[in-house]
């Protein structure tokens, strides 16, 4: 979720949707302890008890390789104020694979043991450490030893979303092989992936055995989604005009640059089109305009 679920996307979802936490972006750790400012940038909720500003908590996450300096940081931004710490062993980006981070790691389950149990010997006793996983990177080979990995050493819980590396995110999404990890396991699963509408979130819950689950992208394609799984039903619970609100709140955040929060805008608003006509009609007319204040008056328009 890299460049997705930022500070001010956590901000908007949270003010509309029902989640009971939400992770930052991963923070990549290599040989240092980062300055507390590089946590503010990723977290700024830690200024406000943790949580963003409607009270949902904000766990960090971070991706490495080297366990001193991830125990390191997550010490670090737990006396900042971080209520839980989240370790990627998910992110399938060729970059982050590259340089061992990320899916890599799950050809090496002692390695995956290894981090988890130094984060986890390293904060206070109450603050989770939890991680997120596939079911593998080229393959499937590893998916049990990798999460008897994370639960032996000490994690709260694991999120696993349900494609290797190698399948991405190219549909479909193989809930039913969340089953035997939910099975094996003492500790909470989590599951993710495909997850699009309040049908998929009941099939996924059947297949993979989990109570829980976690949502990504749609999540940011359909804001309601969490209230729409949690009142089970198909039916949209925000109005557009609900959601205007939403896209305006989303503009009036603070970026270093206007073109990238208009970059941002556009990346957001061309997956709301996938679900919402009235987002494809506003796309057409957004996609080649550049400043924020003429972007914000045609919102404004369509209320």
């Amino acid at each position: 979720m890299e460049g997705l679920t930022d500070p001010i996307m956590r901000d908007v979802l949270t003010s509309m949707g029902s989640f009971d936490w939400c992770v930052t972006e991963f923070i990549r750790v290599t040989n240092s302890v980062l300055p507390d400012h590089v946590y503010h940038a990723y977290c700024p909720e830690l200024l406000n008890g943790g949580k963003t500003a409607a009270g949902t908590p904000v766990h960090v996450q971070f991706l490495g390789n080297d366990p001193e300096m991830l125990a390191a940081n997550a010490l670090r931004a737990v006396a900042l104020g971080a209520p839980a710490i989240d370790m990627n062993f998910g992110c399938p980006a060729k970059t982050v694979n590259r340089h061992r981070g990320g899916s890599v790691l799950l050809d090496e389950p002692e390695v995956v043991y290894g981090l988890v149990k130094a984060v986890r010997d390293a904060v206070p006793e109450h603050i989770p450490v939890s991680a997120k996983m596939r079911l593998g990177y080229m393959d499937r080979n590893f998916t049990l030893e990798n999460a008897h990995a994370i639960e032996d050493a000490g994690a709260s819980w694991v999120t696993v979303h349900a494609r290797t590396k190698a399948e991405g995110y190219t549909p479909p999404a193989f809930w039913d092989q969340l089953r035997p990890i939910r099975e094996a396991l003492k500790i909470n699963v989590i599951a993710n992936g495909e997850i699009w509408n309040n049908a998929d979130a009941k099939q996924c819950q059947m297949e993979s055995g989990c109570a829980d689950l976690m949502i990504g992208r749609g999540a940011v394609t359909t804001p309601d989604i969490t209230q729409c799984i949690r009142q089970n039903t198909n039916d949209a619970l925000i109005t557009w005009n609900e959601l205007i609100q939403l896209q305006i709140r989303f503009l009036s955040g603070s970026y270093k640059k206007e073109m990238n929060m208009v970059g941002r805008y556009k990346q957001w608003l061309g997956m709301m089109s996938k679900h919402y006509p009235e987002a494809k009609a506003l796309w057409d007319e957004v996609k080649k305009v550049k400043p924020l204040d003429e972007i914000v008056q045609k919102l404004q328009s369509h209320q």
